[in-house]
């Protein structure tokens, strides 16, 4: 054998063994990028199927909401009614009222008369007291009746700002979990578009102020409470301050509201407030009267 054919043996011989070498090395890394290449894929396929939940979540989520605040609207228009409804008791309570008072003292004109006259009109006398007594009744019992109206328009009110803070809080619950969906959307170049509300705002119903005298009482604001539209002033029964009454707030020269009392204490009274101007809020000191 030859010099030449001996290099060539070696020769074929190390080409033999590179291109095992060279094999090898590709069905190593041939079978590395299935595994990842499948790896990627189950990722992606959950990646997808999150997404799925996430919206079918999401959809629920907003239906339920929905539900609640349609739920709350009607409920809170039925409140509405009711109360409209109270403050027209309360207004046909205060001109039974003022009819008793009127009465009252017709009455007592009456009865002063008849205590001029002789002994036969004696009895006539005593007929027109007993008269008198049974109104007197019956004023008490009105009375009576106008509180308990006050207090339930009270506890209705508390049930309205009830609903509007369930209301609220359902608005932050749904923000929230847009905000979630959001985050998550934008890891994949997406971002959620919020949806329009359908449902009008409805305006906060307010009572109607009752038929007052003028009788020239003043004071002047102690607390204001202008979430829930109350305010308390300086005088009270003592004072002859009654349930009804309808107080004017002024600072200056300048008209704030008005006050519709509900409660009377007898050094100081509590009511509604009513006209107000948002750019003008009553507050601690503010004068008020009966009569501008």
């Amino acid at each position: 054998m030859s010099t030449l054919t001996k290099i060539l043996i070696v020769l074929l011989t190390v080409c033999s063994i590179f291109l095992c070498g060279l094999v090898a090395t590709y069905v190593a890394n041939a079978e590395n990028f299935r595994q990842k290449y499948d790896q990627a894929y189950t990722g992606l396929r959950a990646a997808q199927e999150k997404e799925r939940s996430a919206d079918k979540q999401l959809r629920e989520k907003i239906e339920q909401t929905d539900q609640e605040k349609a739920k709350l609207n009607e409920e809170i228009a039925s409140h509405k009614i009711k109360i409209g409804e109270l403050g027209a008791e309360l207004d046909k309570v205060n001109r039974t009222k003022d009819e008793l008072l009127a009465r009252v003292d017709s009455f007592a004109a009456i009865v002063e008369g008849f205590t001029k006259t002789n002994d036969q009109q004696g009895l006539l006398l005593k007929n027109t007291i007993a008269r008198l007594e049974t109104v007197e009744a019956d004023l008490i019992k009105e009375r009576s009746q106008h509180k308990e109206t006050s207090r339930v328009l009270l506890e209705k009110m508390a049930i309205i700002a009830t609903m509007q803070e369930q209301g609220k809080r359902l608005v932050e619950e749904k923000t929230e979990l847009q905000t979630k969906l959001d985050q998550f959307l934008r890891q994949y170049g997406q971002v959620f578009a919020p949806a329009k509300p359908v449902t009008p705002i409805t305006a906060k119903a307010r009572p109607a102020p009752p038929v007052t005298r003028d009788i020239g009482l003043k004071g002047h604001v102690r607390t204001v409470d202008l979430q829930n539209k109350m305010a308390e002033i300086s005088i009270g029964r003592a004072h002859g301050v009654k349930e009804a009454m309808k107080f004017h707030v002024v600072r200056g020269d300048k008209f704030i509201c008005d006050i519709l009392i509900l409660d009377v204490e007898p050094e100081k009274a509590v009511g509604i407030l009513d006209l107000l101007q948002p750019e003008l809020p009553p507050q601690a000191g503010d004068q008020v009267s009966t009569n501008l």
